[in-house]
């Protein structure tokens, strides 16, 4: 190993020997004056350095074959000028912090214990877990006139963290009737017992398998929670969701669910002409299986719990609960009922979210007047 270290010395010194002379001939030959070794106008000294530097990259590539192939790791170098490999290497590492700087960094990994509810959050192309410190207090209890749509899903949610089979759940329906509300609910209800939310926006689909795999072996049971789910044409990543529901290679976990809300039942669009088998459908030859492939993707959830409009009655209950919870007194609820009807008429709903609406405005104005008496 030492005679082919010596070999090397001796073959660098002979090339840089070689580009001496020859930078001295092709001085002569332009017409330049060699002194001493040195030629007037820097020519011989530019050629000198040419030499010095691929020498240079000549002996870095000599140490480097050197450590793969397990030679000695102190090799001699032929250089007479080790500042400029200083210099260079100087500058590469200024380089890479440069890079470093520039580059995202690291995704965090989940802290499980700081929370029981989750955001999935993407930068540069990165995704990670984000806490939520403060979800949302709502509790079943809370919940008025969907007695049987919650019984149901704390059904299926119990056996669920009891570690029993469940379904996924899909739940449509009117505009503001509490589905998004019934899933915090539950996840106030048996966040003691083990129970995690993580919410994931439509967009972000995509990222389901990296986030099923986050959760793979944890003993925490996890719902992933995909609000106002609906797709237009076009978009794909209804697919990932699919897969995940029901149709990839690897096996579900046993400690994660998906509850989905829509306010369809079938989340892609469907049109009139694609129930007609015999009608030409943007040219495509069987468009009844396009109709299958939309249709399949609600059909993989288990559970469909269904919610309906309120009645008058029904939204009157909802509004006076959520008036008494903000301090609202029986006598200002007495004779707030043809506001509270006006109020609904005026957004064209009697749905939960509109009372709720409703009760905040009336407990605001029954603080303002209260403060504005002496």
């Amino acid at each position: 190993m030492k005679t082919g270290a010596t070999a090397g010395t001796g073959v660098a010194a002979g090339q840089t020997g070689h580009a001496w002379q020859g930078a001295q001939l092709a001085g002569a030959a332009a017409g330049g004056t060699v002194l001493d070794g040195k030629m007037l106008g820097g020519t011989l000294e530019q050629a000198l350095n040419r030499a010095t530097n691929k020498t240079a990259a000549t002996w870095i590539f000599r140490m480097a074959f050197a450590r793969v192939l397990g030679l000695p790791r102190s090799i001699p170098a032929t250089m007479n000028e080790s500042p400029s490999l200083e210099r260079l290497l100087a500058r590469a590492e200024a380089v890479l912090g440069r890079l470093e700087a520039v580059l995202p960094p690291p995704a965090p990994l989940p802290d499980w214990e700081s929370a029981v509810a989750f955001r999935w959050r993407k930068s540069n192309g990165r995704g990670w877990l984000q806490p939520v410190p403060h979800p949302h207090p709502i509790r079943l209890a809370d919940l008025e006139n969907i007695d049987d749509q919650k019984e149901r899903i704390a059904a299926n949610t119990r056996q669920f963290v009891a570690g029993q089979t469940a379904n996924n759940v899909l739940l449509t329906g009117a505009r503001g009737c509490g589905k998004s509300s019934l899933v915090k609910a539950v996840l106030n209800e048996y966040s003691a017992q083990g129970l995690r939310l993580i919410e994931v926006d439509k967009e972000d689909l995509v990222d389901l398998p990296d986030i099923v795999d986050q959760c793979y072996g944890r003993p925490e049971k996890f719902i992933i929670f995909c609000d106002d789910l609906s797709f237009e044409a076009g978009e794909t990543a209804y697919k990932a969701l699919k897969s995940v529901l029901d149709g990839s290679i690897a096996a579900p976990p046993d400690n994660l669910l998906i509850y989905a809300t829509s306010n369809r039942r079938h989340l892609m669009p469907e049109y009139f002409a694609e129930n007609l088998e015999a009608h030409r459908v943007n040219d495509e030859i069987h468009p009844g299986e396009t109709t299958e492939e939309k249709i399949s993707l609600s059909e993989r959830f288990g559970l469909w719990i269904s919610f309906y409009p309120f009645s008058q009655d029904d939204y009157l209950d909802i509004a006076w609960h959520w008036a008494r919870q903000l301090g609202v007194s029986e006598e200002v609820i007495a004779v707030s009922e043809r506001e509270a009807l006006n109020w609904a008429l005026g957004r064209g709903s009697r749905s939960g979210r509109v009372a709720w609406q409703f009760a905040r405005d009336l407990a605001g104005r029954q603080q303002t007047s209260a403060k504005e008496k002496p």
